[in-house]
């Protein structure tokens, strides 16, 4: 089982001794998709390494954040402020975002590291980048800043 998996598990009963509702819910989100993550497409595993934990989690954190803004919109700022809170939760899980520099610096050096030289090596290029910020930085973010590099 990888560290993150442990720690949440942990995370579950620290939060159900607590009674904190919150915690528990994004907790148990996460360990709810984590299961269906091992089970889904004869996957079969019976474990996860951080890096798609990490993946399955800033997936929640978006989701909850777009629901959030959903139910802000419908005047429903109970439902919204709970979706938030809940993807703070989450948050505390995912590596620290890089700033566009540190992204654009990473970038660089897997442009010049694969020897990409144009749009036809964005793939290529695409590929790395995602895998090694998985949790770091928004793939809209990346995809932008390869562009504006390789073009």
């Amino acid at each position: 089982m990888g560290q993150l998996e442990n720690q949440i598990q942990q995370d579950i009963k620290a939060a159900m001794l607590a009674k904190d509702k919150v915690a528990l819910n994004a907790t148990r989100a996460i360990k709810s998709a984590m299961l269906l993550a091992k089970t889904s497409e004869g996957a079969a595993k019976d474990s996860l390494e951080d890096a798609e934990v990490i993946k399955i989690i800033s997936k929640l954190v978006k989701q909850g954040k777009e629901s959030a803004a959903i139910y802000a919109d419908q005047g429903r700022q109970d439902l919204a402020d709970n979706e938030l809170a809940e993807a703070a939760v989450m948050e505390k899980y995912l590596p620290k975002a890089l700033s566009e520099e540190e992204i654009e610096a990473k970038v660089k050096e897997i442009v010049a590291r694969v020897g990409a030289s144009s749009m036809a090596d964005m793939g290529k290029v695409m590929g790395l980048a995602n895998k090694e910020m998985a949790g770091q930085a928004d793939g809209r973010t990346i995809s932008g800043i390869v562009k504006t590099l390789l073009s």
